[in-house]
């Protein structure tokens, strides 16, 4: 009988925030999997929990996890664990997951810490409805695709960043999506945990002089329907109603369809584009 895959979340500070059904599987699993075995040795030795471990990281990923599939088809179960946090969340356990999937081990989460959720919760900004973004890539080209689409996000954004780059981070944030409200949080769940909620402006202007330490997570404000509404509204008054009409024209839509489109889009009634043209004419 096959073994099965236990993704167990640990604390992100407070060691009082684990869980006792984690603390009962990391306590009667066949082995640990770990992100950072020298780090999670901690934990288990304050837990004092037995159990191997075995290392289980972003560079070895893909064979390791070819191994520890292997482990569960012949009996074994593994329990999974991040350095802080919930297992494949913005860590390499999304690929241990997929590959039990396709192997039909069974994979079951065991709920618990995770620093997204926590900053949200306590941000003050809506949490009905919020994108992750986790950490932004370092790669330029990809950051900027990233970022252009974060400009019309209306929902709530979650951004995790490390202390050393948060002011460069700030900075391009506000370069790329505006003076937003934003809650920065440190040092979640930790003695000096710390939150601030301000315009970027007034955090840009916060730690102008301050050395940032702790990880950091960044939420911020969506654009509003309304700010969105009036931006498209800008762009269409960029250009004449008979080159808006032409556009949807050129896309294939009959005229009578064109105008209806463009009537929407500038707010106006059918009547008031028909009268544009013959203006334009």
């Amino acid at each position: 009988m096959a073994g099965q895959l236990y993704l167990c979340a640990t604390p992100i500070g407070n060691l009082d925030d684990i869980t006792l059904r984690v603390l009962k599987t990391l306590e009667e699993v066949d082995m640990i999997a770990a992100e950072d075995t020298r780090h999670s040795v901690k934990l288990l030795n304050h837990f004092d929990i037995k159990t191997k471990m075995t290392s289980y990281h972003e560079f070895n990923k893909v064979d390791k996890a070819i191994y520890l599939v292997r482990q569960m088809q012949e009996g074994k179960n593994i329990a999974l664990i991040t350095d802080a946090g919930t297992p494949g969340i913005s860590d390499p356990g999304e690929e241990l997951v997929r590959q039990c999937h396709e192997a039909g081990i069974k994979v079951t989460s065991l709920p618990g810490a995770c620093a997204c959720v926590t900053a949200l919760t306590i941000s003050g900004l809506p949490t009905r409805r919020f994108c992750f973004e986790a950490f932004l890539p370092v790669d330029k080209k990809e950051r900027k695709a990233i970022f252009k689409e974060l400009q019309d996000e209306t929902r709530t954004i979650i951004i995790y960043e490390a202390p050393h780059r948060l002011k460069k981070t700030l900075a391009e944030i506000r370069k790329e999506l505006g003076n937003r409200k934003m809650t920065l949080c440190r040092e979640l769940t930790k003695k000096y945990e710390d939150y601030k909620m301000m315009y970027i402006d007034d955090l840009i202007e916060y730690y102008k002089g301050e050395e940032v330490r702790g990880e950091c997570v960044l939420v911020i404000e969506g654009i509003s329907f309304d700010e969105l509404e009036a931006q498209e509204q800008q762009t269409w008054e960029n250009i004449s109603i008979k080159d808006h009409v032409q556009s949807y024209i050129d896309q294939g839509f009959s005229k009578k369809d064109a105008m209806k489109k463009a009537a929407k889009d500038r707010g106006l009634g059918k009547r008031d584009i028909y009268q544009a043209l013959l203006e334009e004419e």
